[in-house]
């Protein structure tokens, strides 16, 4: 299979431990240059599937794909890879692991060190490069093995859960070091079940569910194409046009109330019909969805739990005329 632009590419793979099948028939592309999330519910296959990119298990059917070949040893040094289950030398000190870490990825020692000394300093751990590894708190370690898996400047990083166990500044932190490295070309593959973090991320998101793949697209294409089923109207006056074949139910919302619109029902009636009774309106807005209702809509809400109401975005200001 050539690379033909893309970073990975996994055709029908398919992985069985036992009786339990833990990736189907999975196709999956990851075009060079991307973001692209992995997504899904614990369980769903994708740790298994990042470790079939990989080469650390070897799929039952199926092929894949790294750089236009098999995964081997040499195309696996282009790759900065972070499992789920963190795992660092905790005797050793910690710019010494991380030289370490650059030498054995082709890094000369110097520089490996250099580098190592600016990521710490970058990531806040300025005073902690001569102590133990195993001195330093849960969060700091898991620090020290980012570091570890960026030091080499990799063509494609795959990070596996990896704001897992982080409090909000240092997510927010490693957020910002994934998006300067996709803006110097770096392909970045991440795995999460955290749907708001991969829409903050994200290209594109590939989502699986029960071990088969659910959805593949553009984000932006997959939000446009799913925005519908839920309007946000403000609105002064009668409130009698509301009532209609169109609508299921209502819902308020932050001072707005959200119209739950019917199967496959046109939300232009409704409006022609508000502006028909005289109501003045001061807003009308297609709500786009969020991904983790447009997850929950192709899955089932059994797959990532209670879906809850679509939230949409934040309004202000206050509708007379309820519902």
């Amino acid at each position: 299979m050539r690379d033909d632009g893309y970073a990975i590419r996994l055709r029908g793979v398919t992985k069985r431990f036992g009786k339990h099948t833990a990736v189907d028939g999975f196709d999956f592309d990851v075009p060079r240059g991307t973001i692209c999330g992995l997504l899904g519910p614990n369980g769903s296959g994708k740790t298994t599937s990042i470790r079939m990119i990989m080469g650390i298990l070897l799929p039952d059917e199926g092929s894949v794909s790294l750089f236009g070949g098999d995964p081997d040893a040499t195309r696996r040094t282009k790759v900065g890879y972070l499992p789920e289950e963190r795992g660092v030398y905790r005797k050793m000190k910690c710019l010494e692991l991380l030289t370490f870490l650059a030498e054995i990825r082709g890094v000369r020692r110097p520089e490996g060190r250099r580098r190592g000394a600016e990521w710490m300093e970058r990531l806040g751990l300025p005073d902690w490069m001569d102590k133990k590894v195993e001195d330093l708190s849960k969060g700091m370690q898991q620090k020290i093995q980012f570091i570890g898996t960026v030091i080499h400047e990799p063509e494609l990083l795959i990070l596996d859960e990896p704001f897992s166990g982080l409090d909000p500044i240092n997510q927010d932190v490693l957020e910002e070091i994934v998006r300067d490295f996709h803006a110097r070309g770096t392909t970045i593959l991440f795995s999460t079940h955290l749907m708001d973090q991969a829409e903050r991320l994200c290209e594109r998101v590939c989502l699986i569910s029960r071990a088969r793949k659910v959805l593949d697209a553009d984000l932006r294409a997959l939000k446009a194409a799913e925005r519908k089923g839920v309007v946000a109207v403000e609105f002064e006056g009668s409130d009698s046009w509301i009532q209609g074949p169109e609508i299921e139910r209502v819902v308020p919302v932050n001072g707005a109330l959200h119209l739950m619109l019917r199967e496959a029902a046109d939300h232009q009636p409704v409006l022609e019909r508000a502006v028909a009774s005289g109501a003045r309106i001061l807003r009308f807005d297609l709500l786009e969805p969020r991904l983790h209702e447009i997850f929950v809509r192709h899955a089932g809400a059994g797959a990532v739990g209670d879906a809850g109401v679509p939230a949409g975005r934040s309004f202000t200001g206050s509708s007379t005329g309820g519902a």
